[in-house]
């Protein structure tokens, strides 16, 4: 798993959870209590709500994403950039600041004045959007969406006949819809991805929301850190028979399991109660690797054949290989060629194989007791091959 370093702030399976909290300089936006016209106010807002609560990331709002209002374009956006600008100068907290928007445009210019990042619920359905984020060497989350600046999230939308082809769109389900979504107009160094929660379009159910938080370890094999933003979600609000005001139990619960299952950002408005929930999940998170001598072993996250098969294919490797291979996969980095050699040849006599991925990395795969035994060879040898097979054997505990 890729880290990113967002202003100074690592987001990766090696840091903390991280805590986005929400601004929001739109009129129209729903959750008054982060609805902000003056500045200042808003300035104390984020310091004792967001800041002194914990968020690590204040992401600041142009517009509401809701889908009954109409979208701003570019130009009314920088409109309100300004009152944005004000607040980030007025604030004395520490944070990372964030600007949602879909344009490069807006990106750019708040970029250049002050924000650290930029979240955008469009996928780069701009295509300038990436190249500016690379330009300022900026994070940037991308949510799973359309091509389309004017229908954020709403991925059923896509024309996947075309973007893929007549056969994948006819089998494809809603979560491999979000995957490929998240992978439509590229993914940068820096990008980390939000697989889209909420009522996006008229077509996306509650249903969906749910089997995409099932399925969110499929999505650590696009090897990018991850956010969700499932704060008080309908999805969740409708399992425990709760409205909005009283989701907030529900909403926690999730943030936990949503840790456990990859998520490395939750944007949330109740930044305190959440930063504890997220910092629960994260202590009881089994996400094991180990290194020693410039190798690492990384155990992937694979907890059914579907998800076997999406790490396979995001490293170039046939994914029928799922199919006869069992259930255990682990990533080796940083092998010579010979230790390389030696590692292929002794997992082929105990039933496992090594298959090469498209990034030069190795991938162990094979039943959970063949994996075991090849652990157990390569601890009797000499030198870093036996230096491997002892920490793989300690992995595999």
């Amino acid at each position: 798993m890729d880290s990113v370093d967002a202003a100074g702030l690592g987001i990766g399976d090696e840091y903390p959870p991280r805590i986005m909290g929400v601004l929001n300089v739109s009129e129209e936006s729903p959750y008054d209590p982060s609805v902000f016209d003056d500045p200042g106010e808003a300035a104390r807002y984020v310091d004792e709500e967001l800041i002194d609560e914990g968020a690590d990331i204040v992401d600041i709002g142009l517009e509401s994403a809701n889908k009954r209002f109409d979208v701003l374009s570019a130009e009314e956006e920088l409109e309100r950039l300004s009152v944005a600008l004000e607040t980030i100068e007025s604030v004395s907290g520490d944070a990372i600041f964030s600007i949602e928007t879909r344009y490069a445009e807006v990106a750019d210019e708040a970029l250049s004045q002050g924000f650290d990042m930029v979240n955008d619920i469009c996928g780069f359905a701009d295509p300038e959007l990436p190249t500016v984020c690379e330009d300022y060497d900026v994070a940037v989350a991308k949510m799973a969406s359309p091509p389309d600046l004017e229908r954020p999230g709403a991925v059923e939308e896509t024309d996947w006949a075309a973007r893929k082809s007549p056969e994948w769109a006819a089998e494809a389900d809603y979560v491999e819809q979000v995957y490929e979504a998240l992978k439509q107009n590229g993914i940068t160094d820096k990008t980390i991805v939000d697989p889209a929660f909420g009522g996006w379009s008229e077509a996306q159910t509650l249903a969906d929301d749910r089997d995409t938080f099932r399925r969110l370890h499929e999505f650590r094999a696009l090897d990018r850190p991850m956010l969700v933003s499932i704060n008080r979600k309908n999805f969740l609000g409708e399992l425990a028979d709760r409205e909005t005001d009283e989701r907030l139990p529900v909403s926690l619960a999730a943030t936990s399991m949503a840790v456990e299952r990859g998520a490395h950002v939750i944007r949330t408005h109740d930044v305190a109660e959440t930063r504890d929930a997220a910092l629960i999940g994260k202590a009881f998170t089994e996400r094991t690797s180990a290194s020693i001598g410039g190798v690492t072993i990384s155990q992937l996250d694979v907890d059914s054949t579907r998800a076997f098969r999406t790490h396979l294919r995001e490293r170039g490797i046939d994914p029928t290989f799922a199919d006869d291979w069992g259930t255990q996969l682990l990533e080796i980095e940083g092998l010579d060629d010979d230790a390389s050699e030696r590692l292929t040849s002794i997992a082929a006599e105990h039933g496992a194989v090594i298959q090469p991925s498209s990034d030069g990395d190795l991938l162990l795969i094979g039943s959970a007791t063949a994996v075991s035994d090849v652990s157990g060879r390569l601890a009797g040898k000499t030198g870093d091959i036996g230096a491997l097979g002892e920490k793989l054997s300690r992995l595999l505990r």
